[in-house]
């Protein structure tokens, strides 16, 4: 068993330390539930969030979109689900 000391540990690079933001910050402060089209971009073609891995959000301003997404729900400015266009037909036996 290699004792403690002789483990070589990786030193962190100086410029890799913190993440960039991939989204520019007057949008993330632009985020609005009154504003049901500044939040479609951050929704999938389902109408679910999209993850913060894909949108490029922080997790502060993350949150802030999921509660935004949330409030616009309630108050039928979003859809909980949108249409995906194959529904599938009725089973009834095509009653009037």
């Amino acid at each position: 068993m290699p004792a403690p000391d002789s483990r070589r540990r990786r030193k962190p690079a100086a410029d890799a330390s913190r993440k960039r933001r991939t989204v520019h910050k007057d949008v993330a402060a632009a985020i609005d539930y009154r504003n049901p089209e500044t939040l479609r971009p951050f929704l999938t073609e389902r109408g679910k969030i999209k993850a913060r891995r894909t949108t490029g959000l922080s997790r502060v301003d993350q949150a802030k979109l999921a509660r935004h997404v949330k409030r616009a729900r309630e108050l039928a400015l979003l859809p909980y689900v949108a249409a995906s266009g194959n529904e599938r037909p009725s089973r009834g036996r095509g009653r009037g």
